[in-house]
């Protein structure tokens, strides 16, 4: 069986087989997208929650898995393109922390990930399943795409099954 690590701003689809796996989920969101009839799974680690506010493009910010406004959309076409039903899709959801002590002028960047996933799932109808997000650890979210389960670890805690 195949291990496919998602790196930060990155995505993968997988259809029947496999394991997609990210590491390191602090205020970063992973998003486990799956259509269990299929059997196509995404997973995507997002890292920001909306492009809009970069005003130029560039190198930084073109690419769609970084931010949740263009993260989301891409990996339902991506599941869509390899053979997914969008009304089947569920979601599951790792991370969005708050792993440091202070506050700037960005306020808490783990929560406006979760709200921003949250809110785009709830545009694109797509339903979420479960979610283990928020706190001050980190996590580990793995997508076993032969069944739909995803496994969390989180930083001193250990495995959290779905």
């Amino acid at each position: 069986m195949e291990t496919v690590h998602v790196k930060i701003a990155d995505m993968a689809v997988a259809k029947n087989e496999g394991v997609l796996v990210t590491f390191g989920l602090g205020s970063c969101i992973g998003i486990a997208l799956y259509d269990q009839n299929s059997k196509v799974g995404g997973l995507a680690h997002i890292l920001l929650n909306d492009s809009s506010k970069f005003s130029r493009p560039s190198a930084n910010t073109v690419n769609p898995a970084k931010f949740a406004d263009t993260a989301v959309p891409h990996l339902i076409e991506k599941m869509l393109a390899a053979g997914a039903r969008k009304n089947n899709i569920i979601a599951q959801l790792a991370g969005g922390a708050s792993l440091f002590n202070f506050q700037n002028d960005s306020g808490n960047v783990g929560q406006k990930n979760i709200e921003a996933v949250r809110s785009i799932l709830k545009e694109e109808k797509v339903k979420i399943e479960s979610e283990d997000v928020g706190g001050n650890c980190g996590r580990t979210m793995r997508l076993f795409v032969d069944t739909g389960k995803v496994t969390i670890t989180t930083v001193g805690k250990g495995a959290m099954k779905s």
